[in-house]
């Protein structure tokens, strides 16, 4: 190839390139530790996305982000108001200790921005008023991050099962355990431990859990009572007062009942495994995050395969925010998903604490 030919080809490809990248979202990431790297990975790999900016208060978080970004040479900020401020940023991901998603996420939706807010979307039922209220009050997106709500092979299954595969939906049964609690001197540890802060383990990790089983209801609970306590970690680390398990029983609509246990002290081999969740219905029950197998009540009959495993997208979650912005597909956890998922955890946990039946009406949050 001779040399204005090169020239020419190497010009037209850059001018390529930079309106692939005019036509990139600018995107922050707030938060970037353990979970925010991970989102952050996400959005680096979705051809639509520029990593405009990190935030973090942590400096070597805030390095490792950079340096993981170092293709688009994002901004760096200790401050996560600068991000706000600035009118470049179209998108912004809110991966920070949880009582601080309502705040982050409000700010952002007021500041015209599109926003992947995680799970939970708010600590307290007041926080996710606050978070829905701006949510419907903006035209842009929210995404909740209720990444279950983008497993193909789990929303096959509950397609099958709101089609009556299983007949009427009766029971629930489901657990989330855990083998260890959360290292005590790890990154997480100066905020997961206090309550105020990340909710505890029904609020900050089980509202994935509980968000499946009510998608699978196609409801919210009514109602809920239960227990929690502080069994094996007594004062670990000092200052806990978080739970360390719990037992809850909700109430449904239609009289569907559902028992959820959760713990941090499940053993590795134990069998049956540390996470499921079982739906009983008229026909028979179907194990929802396993096989996605319906196991009929007839004593001879044969179980029936509802959805076939498939290779999941890794971070298929954040492709569905970026498709429905640029090409206005549906969101797979819009805002009433997520303040739902949030809601029934924090039913749940205010049941354990008071120790009483809590109505879905004392919340007083409009989903």
């Amino acid at each position: 190839m001779d040399l204005q030919r090169r020239m020419f080809v190497l010009g037209s490809a850059a001018a390529s390139l930079m309106a692939q990248g005019a036509e990139r979202l600018a995107t922050a990431v707030i938060g970037t530790g353990n979970r925010g790297s991970y989102l952050l990975s996400g959005v680096i790999e979705q051809p639509n996305a520029k990593v405009a900016a990190v935030c973090d208060i942590k400096p070597d978080r805030l390095d490792k982000a950079a340096s993981a970004a170092v293709k688009d040479n994002p901004s760096t900020y200790t401050d996560w108001r600068k991000i706000i401020d600035r009118k470049d940023i179209e998108v912004v991901f809110v991966a920070t200790p949880p009582h601080l998603h309502a705040e982050m996420a409000i700010a952002a939706l007021q500041a015209g921005k599109h926003v992947y807010c995680e799970k939970p979307i708010g600590v307290t039922a007041q926080q996710v008023k606050e978070v829905v209220k701006a949510a419907r009050g903006s035209k842009k997106m929210f995404l909740a991050g209720q990444q279950l709500r983008s497993y193909k092979q789990l929303g096959e299954a509950v397609r099958k099962i709101r089609e009556g595969a299983i007949g009427d939906v009766i029971m629930v049964k489901a657990q989330r355990h855990a083998t260890a609690d959360l290292p005590h001197d790890g990154s997480s540890g100066d905020w997961y431990f206090d309550v105020s802060k990340s909710g505890g383990y029904l609020i900050e990790q089980s509202v994935h859990n509980l968000d499946a089983c009510n998608w699978a209801i196609g409801a919210h609970p009514t109602r809920a009572c239960g227990f929690g306590a502080i069994q094996l970690y007594k004062n670990q680390p000092p200052g806990r007062t978080i739970f360390d398990c719990g037992s809850i029983t909700y109430d449904y609509p239609n009289g569907i009942k559902m028992s959820f246990t959760q713990n941090v002290f499940h053993p590795r081999g134990l069998p049956a495994g540390n996470q499921y969740i079982y739906v009983y219905g008229t026909k028979g029950a179907v194990d929802l995050m396993g096989s996605a197998t319906m196991y009929p009540l007839e004593r001879d009959a044969q179980p029936v395969v509802l959805a076939e495993k498939v290779e999941e997208a890794r971070h298929g979650h954040i492709t569905a925010l970026y498709d429905a912005i640029t090409k206005g597909t549906a969101l797979p956890a819009d805002i009433t998903v997520g303040a739902t998922a949030a809601l029934t955890a924090i039913l749940g946990h205010e049941a354990m604490v008071k120790q009483t039946v809590v109505k879905w009406s004392d919340l007083g949050v409009d989903v």
